[in-house]
């Protein structure tokens, strides 16, 4: 049994997604992305940052969200969301969760959290713009690696094409952000993982 910190409209969701395509049993424990309000004890031990996703199971725990896809691929070879380590796909399976991770989240905390790259609130502008510019450049990136490939691994599905899907949800018109269709390629696998039961059930639809 998995024990998820779970909050809507987290990276959580994505950790979800996996665990009901590996079909592990699992307890959602809610909690919040709001920083100004209380989190679970239990949490906090784990993840002192305050952050979700957090996964936990008997004898073991950890957090961030693309630790978290490996380890699950991983212990779960059956589910084949993850290139064994001897695969070939496996370099172009670990360099693309690492920069999703690295790349886009953080050009999405650029614009989401703008106080946390600037000095004073009069820079917080400057910061959040150029959040919006990097998110076009990173998802650029991805969308001229997948090319004409099915999924990001080419033709076959695996857990970094549930991580797109998860970040492309983040995306906002709203806030100046490129929408996901701007990514011909993206838009197109973001698409197709969408009708897969185990991310209609997490996301609705």
């Amino acid at each position: 049994m998995y024990k998820l910190f779970y909050a809507p409209g987290s990276a959580a969701m994505g950790v979800r997604v996996m665990l009901e395509e590996i079909g592990a049993p699992y307890e959602l424990i809610e909690t919040t992305i709001d920083r100004d309000k209380p989190r679970p004890a239990a949490q906090m031990a784990i993840n002192p940052n305050g952050w979700v996703p957090v996964l936990s199971w008997k004898g073991g725990a950890m957090y961030e969200c693309a630790a978290i896809t490996v380890f699950l691929g991983d212990r779960h070879p059956g589910a084949e969301l993850a290139p064994a380590v001897d695969d070939p796909a496996r370099a172009l399976y670990l360099q693309t969760l690492v920069y999703f991770s690295n790349a886009v989240q953080t050009a999405f905390q650029l614009s989401y959290y703008p106080d946390r790259f600037a000095d004073t609130p009069a820079e917080e502008p400057s910061a959040q713009r150029r959040g919006i510019r990097r998110l076009s450049e990173t998802w650029g990136v991805i969308d001229d690696q997948i090319g004409n490939n099915e999924w990001v691994l080419g033709t076959r599905f695996s857990a970094a094409d549930i991580y797109l899907f998860m970040l492309t949800t983040w995306l906002s018109p709203d806030m100046g952000h490129p929408p996901p269709d701007a990514f011909g390629n993206v838009g197109r696998v973001a698409g197709n993982v969408a009708q897969r039961e185990s991310v209609r059930l997490v996301y609705g639809g």
